[in-house]
């Protein structure tokens, strides 16, 4: 692994806060839709996924593919501890005083198992796909271009996490015509908020390499000894 000075420890473990807890309002605060273009829907959830997405490219970049990696399992385990906590805590018993908030803690935490594994699946999957892609776009196009190495791999990443996600969870819920079209708009829509979000990737990247463009060739270097990890 690299060799981190304290202040670059201090950039990463900000960024790993930002991509746990984008990744934990998309999965919670997510459950909210609301009315959208032609009578559609749309989970509140559009402000903060593709944070989760853009984190991972701009780590990729700057860091290289280990340390990307190690963020997906970051988020892995957080998903996978999170409905634990969950299954736990709703198994137990309420007190006479909490009943007041009994069915809205339910109706909010009380996700079905079949949801909670079509999220996980999903994540893991569409996340490593993105760093994979990500890196297998940066060898045919080259170090600079981010801008579309970042989309085309959020492109391929989420069409995976979308399919993914949309037929555990409700195959058999919608029929397959409804169904493939839930999946494409809201394939469209995630690609299309990463697609505003890029100028963010370039000010993140512009801070974690202590605002000098000048350290791009000392980061290519280093991501270079990780891509193959």
């Amino acid at each position: 692994m690299n060799n981190f000075s304290n202040r670059d420890l201090r950039k990463l473990l900000i960024v790993l806060v930002v991509y746990l807890t984008s990744l934990f309002a998309a999965n919670t605060l997510g459950l909210k839709i609301m009315p959208f273009l032609f009578r559609s829907h749309l989970s509140v959830g559009f402000i903060s996924f593709p944070i989760v997405m853009i984190t991972i490219d701009v780590v990729s970049e700057v860091y290289g593919k280990k340390i990307a990696k190690m963020f997906v399992l970051a988020g892995v385990v957080s998903i996978a501890l999170f409905i634990l906590y969950s299954i736990v805590s709703l198994a137990l018993p309420w007190d006479q005083a909490g009943l007041w908030a009994r069915d809205g803690y339910n109706l909010m935490f009380g996700i079905s198992a079949r949801i909670s594994v079509a999220s996980l699946v999903a994540f893991a999957i569409g996340e490593y796909q993105d760093v994979i892609a990500f890196f297998f776009f940066r060898k045919k196009i080259g170090a600079k271009k981010f801008w579309l190495r970042a989309n085309l791999a959020n492109l391929w990443s989420e069409f995976f996490d979308t399919v993914i996600f949309m037929v555990i969870a409700f195959y058999g819920v919608y029929d397959n015509h409804t169904l493939l079209i839930i999946i494409l708009t809201w394939w469209l829509y995630k690609v299309a908020m990463g697609v505003c979000y890029t100028p963010l990737s370039y000010v993140a990247i512009y801070i974690l390499r202590g605002g000098k463009k000048n350290l791009e060739i000392q980061n290519e270097n280093s991501i270079n000894q990780n891509q193959n990890i």
